[in-house]
């Protein structure tokens, strides 16, 4: 099976089965991904880079390192120290998987717009490293996940942003990558956190990269048609298979 980031800089061949996806909640991954990351693994014996001018690590922990493209910030591999396995996006893959999420982890940290919505009358963030902060001065208010190829493989599941008025940066360090529909992505080119996506005028902020409470919730689905075949879609918001709920 192959899989590739969204700019064709990285690229990959996987060979023999494939562990089940695990979606992880946890801090770290919710600000690369842009929400939160679906992750299946195989040994690294198993995984044949084809590509890998634009592959990026960004150490996270002392315990494991994260690896996104350059080019477009995809979100990719997650590997332990001295681990024989590597964990791949489930979102970067291409065609059909015949995997399903076994398990989520770390749901207690989830972000509050898609478990425990929380008020506010501003919006926090930050990139994993820091290299960014930021203040959006209204809450979130409507949270729309997209299922598109494009955003599937730049957060390595299904992205989830709301529309900024404004932003306030305290701290800006960006790349930007724009994609086959004309959008413009910013992400962190230290770490690889997903940021920003700008098109026809209008600015979205990734909420997963957003801190404490957001004022926004989950409101729907875009693109459902083009989601994964390892996910389901069973929350009961919802669902279109264009770019809006209209």
């Amino acid at each position: 099976m192959r899989g590739a980031c969204l700019c064709g800089g990285v690229a990959f061949t996987v060979t023999g089965p494939l562990r089940p996806v695990i979606a992880c909640h946890c801090t770290q991954c919710r600000k690369q991904s842009g929400h939160y990351w679906a992750a299946t693994s195989v040994p690294v014996t198993h995984l044949q880079m084809d590509r890998a001018e634009t592959l990026r690590w960004y150490q996270a922990s002392p315990s494991a390192r994260r690896g996104f493209c350059g080019g477009c910030g995809a979100f990719l591999f997650w590997q332990e120290q001295g681990s024989a396995s590597m964990s791949l996006a489930a979102g970067a893959l291409e065609g059909p998987t015949g995997l399903r999420i076994a398990e989520h982890w770390f749901h207690e940290d989830g972000g509050d717009y898609y478990t425990t919505p929380r008020a506010a009358t501003k919006v926090h963030g930050a990139c994993l490293c820091g290299a960014n902060r930021f203040t959006v001065p209204h809450a979130a208010g409507a949270v729309w996940a997209c299922h598109c190829s494009q955003c599937r493989k730049t957060s390595g599941h299904y992205s989830a942003s709301f529309d900024a008025e404004q932003i306030d940066w305290q701290a800006r360090s960006v790349a930007r990558h724009v994609g086959p529909n004309g959008g413009l992505r910013e992400f962190c080119p230290t770490c690889g956190s997903g940021l920003t996506f700008t098109k026809g005028g209008v600015t979205s902020v990734e909420a997963g990269v957003c801190e404490g409470a957001t004022g926004g919730h989950l409101a729907g689905h875009v693109f459902a048609g083009d989601r994964g075949d390892y996910y389901a879609l069973d929350d009961g918001l919802p669902q279109s298979d264009q770019d809006d709920l209209s």
